[in-house]
């Protein structure tokens, strides 16, 4: 844990001002991602910053998003709509849901063609289950990027949702992968 905080505290001593979005291309001012995860199992946010308490479960996430770039405190950002679709196999792990959502993402370091940030927004799902009892989702992501070229973009990502207690059954669920981000 402290070194998961020291590691946040370091980010945040860097800060990439908005003199260039690098989610985005120069001259472009949309982007389409396509994000493909994997289940890390239930639980808490911590679980987005700590590989070793990921518990690989038999959920997939498709997430397509249509972004455009802003700025937040004069950081690069992205306003983002995303399309979520989720599958779960086996019959304990039967999480399958459809969503829709908006999202901000704002990079904290921007250094030599790699970015790194976060992002929050709320999401509305089409069912509820034993993981969380509600429809409203919040999504938390944390996300590492690299310009491939002036419009492709890739990115490893960990997405949480979760509805902030507002329910008493909240596991939340965690997600870990790979985006393809392409910018016009």
């Amino acid at each position: 844990m402290k070194k998961s905080f020291l590691f946040f505290i370091v980010l945040l001593s860097v800060p990439a001002f908005a003199e260039v979005n690098p989610m985005f291309g120069t001259d472009t001012r949309n982007s389409v991602n396509l994000y493909i995860g994997q289940g890390t199992g239930s639980g808490s946010l911590f679980k987005l910053v700590d590989p070793f308490l990921w518990e690989f479960e038999p959920i997939t996430i498709l997430m397509a998003q249509y972004s455009q770039p802003m700025e937040i405190f004069r950081l690069p950002s992205r306003i983002n709509l995303n399309f979520v679709q989720n599958f779960g196999y086996k019959s304990k792990h039967g999480l399958s849901f459809m969503a829709i959502g908006i999202s901000w993402d704002v990079v904290i370091v921007n250094w030599n063609g790699f970015y790194i940030g976060f992002g929050l927004g709320p999401y509305m799902r089409d069912s509820r289950d034993y993981y969380v009892d509600s429809r409203l989702v919040f999504g938390e992501r944390f996300f590492i990027g690299k310009n491939i070229s002036n419009n492709w973009h890739v990115e490893l990502f960990t997405q949480h949702f979760s509805n902030g207690d507002f329910t008493e059954i909240n596991q939340g669920f965690n997600f870990t992968g790979l985006a393809i981000n392409y910018s016009f």
